[in-house]
């Protein structure tokens, strides 16, 4: 049975004098060169030759590594010095990942990982990671618990020193693996369009108000409750120029605090005369609140010429028409 040819994709951070080499297997592979050292576990060899022999005299296929930890599991590497001839690997360094101690875990156990093996060029101080093209995930259960890669390396390649890979009868080789956990945990978010709903707060009396700050009642838009922060005679940044409000969120105590709302919505003060209101649209995204501090100057207020204070009442109206909602769901 002659072996399928495979796409072996080469992403390398610098070219690399030594080439990255291309060769049959049992599925697409990826290669590529990165400084960082393998996150998980690394595997030196001393005596690679004197391991490779004793494996040839013994008639033992691989060498297993010890175990070691990661993503909450149990692993080992199987490293075939003289290739895994069963899978197609003669000629070619082998290596895999294996799960262990799999009689601890629970009946039905499926392990999903996305997982690299390394091999330390010693030369250009660089490792060539290889692993599934395309970040394919390799699915480990009773039945398949071990993956990787049949046709590592050639063995020409490896065993030659100007490749960097074995010098000295030394080599490195390592393993990143990460487990691939499904919370069920997720959330739907939903913008709301159109909502025309507007909120008319008419304040009577409104020269007994004192300079302090005064609340709307709550109301509804959308699935929020808001309301209307007045300060008559301005905040602390717009004292006694500018009248100061604001539209808040009632509700977001009840909510995460670093949650957001994204909303547009519209703060107006009506003119009653002239039908020249003051207004101002925005678009935010608060935790909180949003509004202006000299949202209206005192002198055009209490002019009565302007018509904004008619019989001593002042009308103030909040429209949110965009809305976003965030549901979230779990399994």
């Amino acid at each position: 049975m002659r072996p399928r040819r495979v796409k072996v994709v080469e992403n390398m951070e610098d070219k690399s004098c030594h080439p990255i080499p291309h060769d049959n297997g049992d599925f697409d592979v990826a290669r590529s060169l990165r400084d960082i050292p393998p996150a998980h576990y690394t595997l030196k060899i001393e005596s690679f030759s004197e391991l490779a022999q004793l494996l040839l005299d013994a008639k033992v296929q691989n060498y297993e590594s010890d175990i070691f930890e990661a993503g909450g599991y149990k692993w080992k590497l199987y490293l075939h010095p003289n290739g895994d001839k069963e899978r197609n690997g003669e000629g070619h360094i082998s290596l895999y990942l294996v799960i262990a101690e799999t009689s601890d875990l629970p009946l039905g156990w499926e392990v999903n990982v996305n997982f690299k093996l390394f091999v330390y060029d010693q030369i250009q101080d660089k490792y060539m990671t290889v692993q599934d093209a395309n970040g394919k995930v390799r699915r480990f259960h009773r039945m398949k618990t071990k993956w990787g890669f049949a046709q590592l390396l050639p063995l020409g390649t490896f065993n030659d020193a100007a490749n960097g890979y074995l010098i000295h009868d030394t080599c490195v080789f390592g393993a990143e693996v990460l487990v691939l956990n499904y919370n069920g945990r997720g959330e739907c978010l939903t913008v709301l369009k159109g909502l025309d709903n507007t909120y008319t707060w008419k304040i009577d009396n409104f020269s007994s108000l004192d300079g302090k700050t005064h609340y709307s009642e709550v109301f509804t838009i959308g699935n929020r409750k808001w309301k209307l922060k007045l300060h008559p005679k301005g905040d602390s940044r717009a004292n006694n120029k500018c009248l100061s409000l604001f539209l808040l969120l009632d509700d977001w105590k009840t909510f995460p605090s670093d949650r957001k709302t994204y909303a547009k919505f519209k703060l107006l003060i009506r003119n009653q005369c002239h039908g020249q209101h003051v207004e101002t649209t925005a678009c935010f995204a608060p935790t909180f609140g949003w509004g202006c501090s000299s949202f209206l100057s005192l002198t055009d207020l209490h002019d009565a010429s302007k018509g904004f204070l008619v019989k001593d009442t002042l009308i103030v109206e909040a429209e949110v028409s965009v809305l976003s909602t965030l549901k979230n769901f779990s399994e």
